[in-house]
């Protein structure tokens, strides 16, 4: 089984870039809660982003590879006022960037899969945790099961939360 863990609550701040952002304390407990409804003993791997790392390790004690393609949506340094709008407007288009400076929603969906279909394939028969981000994920799971991108889950998406997929 495939477990897609959100990153939990970030500390926003406006003028970085959210690649660049850490975990808001506050919100430790929020991912703490998630222990329990994880595999033991599963091959972890995180994105490289502060935020990602950061509930990987609040999550587990074992080791967590590090994988750059893993990383969210490139969306630039600008801060976008109507995000979600802007989100949705990207997986309507994905060819295109939603915003300028952003990697159009195809390429992300590429390249974390190709990242994931590698990790899936060295742990075959393995449970796998993957930690990083809504957008991403939101794409991996509807390339992994065959079904467009479901936008309404990824509106819905708490931080942390948590998206399992039967990636057999």
């Amino acid at each position: 089984m495939l477990f897609l863990v959100r990153h939990g609550r970030p500390l926003v701040v406006r003028g970085v870039a959210a690649e660049h952002w850490e975990l808001d304390p506050a919100g430790f407990d929020d991912i703490w809660a998630l222990r329990d409804r994880l595999p033991s003993g599963a091959a972890w791997y995180s994105s490289p982003e502060p935020k990602a790392q950061q509930t990987a390790q609040l999550l587990t004690d074992g080791e967590v590879g590090v994988v750059d393609a893993l990383r969210e949506h490139r969306r630039g340094e600008a801060w976008v006022e109507d995000f979600q709008a802007t989100v949705e407007r990207a997986f309507a288009e994905q060819t295109l960037p939603a915003y300028d400076g952003w990697e159009p929603l195809e390429e992300c969906r590429t390249r974390v899969t190709k990242a994931a279909s590698g990790i899936l394939a060295a742990h075959a028969g393995e449970d796998v945790v993957l930690v990083g981000h809504g957008t991403a994920w939101t794409l991996l799971a509807g390339e992994l099961t065959g079904m467009p991108p479901d936008l309404a889950r990824w509106r819905d998406l708490g931080l942390p939360d948590l998206i399992t997929v039967d990636a057999r």
